[in-house]
């Protein structure tokens, strides 16, 4: 396997349209001193994590120190045998480094970067780029190689790096990293674009590059391997997320003016285009995936709702797409979500995987893309079901696992136990950010959306330099206005959203204030 070193200026632009300095993360040094230093240790750090607390339900808080727990006994120190260029958090499947799972692993492990730089784990994935910006999705965690050919259909994907680094920018306001990764996103972006998409523009994946193994959205095709000569509707929607999230990247970084973000934008038109014009079904309301003859197949799949995430679905039709998860034949099932939907033949109660099966990665896609088009209170109740089936597996059987059954609070069938991995998403970001409602603000705030009406709040919480504890009284019911406390090491303002209105909280350190 070829990797991509420091890459020429003139050669990178030529190849990939974008003019000024390249930086590829794959020249950066195998770093002696730091490979000396130990890991930490979770008992040693434990007391710098923030806290969640919640009246009523110490399992909440019992249930993400654990996932905290699982997560730091899984970090590895890079092997520069494996071309590997920075510590990081072990995927905890196979010996590979995978390139989603450790793409969503990041969305949680941010509260935790005041301790570890869980972010660097991805520059392991830059270090093993190609020259023409391929990037394996697993690499060997041992020894220098990747698990597939580039030619293989399954050996790349799902394209949510850039929503990764994305993410991370809008919590730590970090622009040198922002600069440094965005040549190695733009040739990526570009070598998916180029190698996993039709002629019309829309997109092809496989059941282990979508990361849906084994649901079944072909007939007469092996769907773990084949791309079913279909159009992906998830494929297709992230490489629309992909284009707007480095569109965002390209304006922070003052590059919105260079040729390849003109070929971004075009290309989100025509997605946009295609998605709409063709993979909606008005009749059932609902985006699918398309066959070789332009035909939708019918198969519903979490997977469609990557749309809502990347913002492709007209605001006329969200409400309508939405409401397939208020269906209780359909994904509301005792918990939430399912990514085959009850009413498909494929359907497994114990989850069979991805035939039903409640995952992490999915839920967490499906959170964010209500919250884009403004649907909170639906992505607060599922966030809460979700949440508390987690907590219940938890308190019957002491572990977190890598997928949960659809029709009862246990693990799916197959699930992998202590799986943190990306299950950390639901005791920890899902539940500060969906549950909670606490959120950053890339302005430097923090938005508290209170839907609770038990006593509830963060210890500890992080927002650049500054620690914050952030806490909400009980109330009686929602249409009680929450009374807030707020400390913290540095000024900062809070915007507090509930049933009846809003308001702006501000705290410093030693005081309480109250609004």
């Amino acid at each position: 396997m070829g990797k991509l070193f420091k890459v020429n200026d003139d050669l990178f632009a030529d190849d990939c349209g974008i003019s000024g300095k390249s930086f590829f993360l794959g020249d950066k040094a195998y770093d002696e001193e730091k490979a000396r230093k130990p890991l930490p240790d979770f008992r040693e750090i434990k007391h710098l994590l923030p806290v969640p607390f919640r009246e009523g339900h110490n399992i909440d808080t019992d249930c993400y120190m654990k996932a905290f727990e699982i997560a730091f006994g899984n970090l590895k120190k890079a092997k520069r045998e494996a071309g590997f260029v920075s510590d990081f958090i072990d995927t905890a499947f196979n010996g590979y480094l995978f390139m989603w799972d450790s793409s969503f692993i990041m969305m949680f492990t941010s509260y935790a970067d005041h301790i570890f730089d869980f972010q660097a784990t991805l520059d392991n994935f830059y270090s093993h780029q190609h020259r023409d910006g391929f990037i394996c999705r697993e690499i060997c965690e041992d020894q220098d190689g990747a698990q597939f050919t580039r030619d293989d259909p399954a050996s790349t994907g799902p394209n949510v790096l850039p929503w990764a680094e994305w993410e991370h920018y809008l919590k730590t306001r970090d622009k040198d990293r922002l600069a440094k990764v965005f040549d190695p996103l733009c040739a990526y972006h570009r070598w998916v674009r180029n190698n996993r998409s039709w002629q019309d523009g829309s997109y092809f994946s496989c059941g282990l590059a979508c990361g849906m193994d084994n649901q079944p959205r072909q007939k007469g095709y092996e769907p773990t391997v084949s791309h079913g000569f279909m159009s992906w509707i998830d494929a297709t929607s992230q490489a629309c997320l992909s284009a707007e999230t480095l569109i965002a990247m390209s304006k922070e970084l003052g590059r919105d003016s260079e040729p390849f973000v003109k070929e971004l934008k075009e290309e989100c038109k025509n997605i946009n285009n295609i998605v709409n014009e063709r993979m909606w079904d008005e009749k059932t309301s609902f985006y699918y995936d398309t066959d070789r003859r332009g035909k939708t197949t019918g198969v519903k799949t979490i997977g469609a709702y990557w749309a809502l995430l990347a913002g492709i679905v007209p605001e006329d039709r969200a409400k309508a797409f939405a409401a397939h998860l208020d269906d209780e034949g359909e994904f509301k099932r005792p918990v939430m979500i399912p990514t085959l939907p009850k009413d498909d033949p494929h359907y497994r109660a114990d989850g069979g995987y991805w035939l039903g099966g409640v995952w992490a990665p999915t839920n967490y896609m499906v959170l964010k893309g209500l919250e884009k088009y403004g649907m909170h209170e639906k992505a607060h109740e599922i966030a809460k079901n979700y949440v508390a089936a987690v907590t219940e597996a938890f308190a019957k059987y002491g572990s977190i696992y890598e997928n949960y059954a659809p029709e009862e609070a246990g693990p799916g069938s197959p699930a992998k136990s202590d799986f943190v991995g990306w299950s950390g998403l639901g005791p920890v970001a899902i539940l500060f950010e969906y549950v909670f409602g606490i959120k950053p603000k890339s302005d430097g705030t923090v938005e508290w959306r209170v839907f609770l009406t038990d006593a509830h709040g963060i210890k500890g919480y992080r927002l650049g330099a500054n620690i914050i504890d952030l806490y909400c009284a009980g109330r009686g019911d929602t249409c009680e206005k929450p009374e807030i406390t707020i400390k913290c090491t540095l000024p900062v303002k809070v915007r507090v959203i509930w049933e009846k209105g809003e308001f702006v909280c501000e705290g410093i350190l030693g005081d309480e204030e109250k609004d």
